[in-house]
């Protein structure tokens, strides 16, 4: 983890000031990692050793995500990254999309440092599936329609595919077993999902260490897992009826604050927790074939951090 924060905060330089500024800010701002982590213990759970390739491969796929937040809040039109000001909010949308188109210039060097077309293969699928699922949640705001099914397709693109193709790209670093890559990037995918499933649910959470207020989805016209399965178990048509509204974005705080807590009281909650646990049971499956070492049971321990995180 050391020589990839030198890789990484080797690329956080330039000569012009104002990118540089933002470079700065997005710098210290760093999170938990937890993508370049896993990319590292894929690699070395498969292969025993990491290659100066992981390191830059791992450096592709966060730059990559870094990118993506960085867009994702201009979208999104937020205020706030990590209990921060964004990047939008503090220097403009202009600012913003440059410096993400930038960071994602970064990703692509970093990726070509390691000669592997099979990597740039990975990236470019990861960016058409988040692209692919930001549309599809926007189109999704307009469909009246309520379900699981919509949900599902949207997190495994917006944010499993990422954790799946760390997994993946990983393990292709040192190794050239096709199994070994493709169960890894199983295992990625189970964790993106537990990982999503994980922050929906804070979304109903009043602990401001979180970083964004409660109701903070509903306010953006998302319905998660938590809200989907209590109006669909209650099958309440005024709840039904301000969830649409959620959709159509004219809601007001009062009416989200009535929503989370029908929610909390209809079992939202404690069902998206069993969905999630059952991902980790099976991305903790996953491993079996591997022996027991010190990289399998890091790995354990970072589906039960997943899953127990509280932030």
């Amino acid at each position: 983890m050391d020589k990839y924060k030198q890789v990484f905060n080797s690329y956080l330089v330039h000569s012009n000031p104002i990118l540089q500024k933002v470079l700065e800010t997005i710098g210290r701002r760093k999170g938990k990692m937890m993508r370049p982590m896993l990319t590292l213990l894929a690699a070395q759970l498969v292969g025993g050793k990491i290659h100066e390739n992981t390191i830059y491969t791992a450096a592709t796929f966060e730059f990559f995500h870094t990118a993506s937040l960085v867009h994702d809040d201009v979208v999104d039109e937020s205020e706030e990254r990590r209990g921060q000001k964004s990047v939008n909010s503090a220097y403009g949308n202009q600012v913003a999309v440059l410096t993400g188109d930038f960071i994602l210039a970064n990703s692509l060097l970093c990726a070509a440092k390691t000669g592997s077309t099979k990597l740039i293969e990975i990236v470019s699928k990861a960016a058409q599936d988040l692209a692919d699922g930001e549309l599809l949640q926007l189109n999704n705001l307009q469909n009246q329609a309520i379900g699981e099914e919509v949900y599902f397709d949207i997190i495994k693109n917006k944010t499993a595919a990422l954790f799946a193709a760390c997994a993946e790209a990983g393990a292709m670093s040192v190794s050239s077993d096709e199994m070994d890559v493709k169960l890894m990037k199983e295992f990625g995918e189970c964790i993106g999902i537990c990982f999503q499933i994980r922050d929906d649910i804070f979304d109903y959470s009043k602990d401001s260490q979180i970083g964004k207020p409660t109701g903070n989805d509903m306010k953006e016209g998302k319905l998660t897992l938590p809200v989907i399965h209590a109006l669909l178990k209650k099958g309440d048509e005024q709840m039904l009826t301000l969830a649409r509204k959620v959709k159509s974005r004219n809601v007001s705080q009062e009416e989200i604050n009535i929503l989370v807590e029908f929610t909390k009281e209809n079992g939202g909650i404690h069902y998206a927790e069993e969905v999630m646990r059952g991902y980790s049971e099976k991305a903790k499956h996953l491993l079996d074939k591997y022996p027991s070492s010190d990289t399998k049971q890091a790995l354990l321990a970072y589906v039960d951090y997943v899953v127990e995180r509280t932030l």
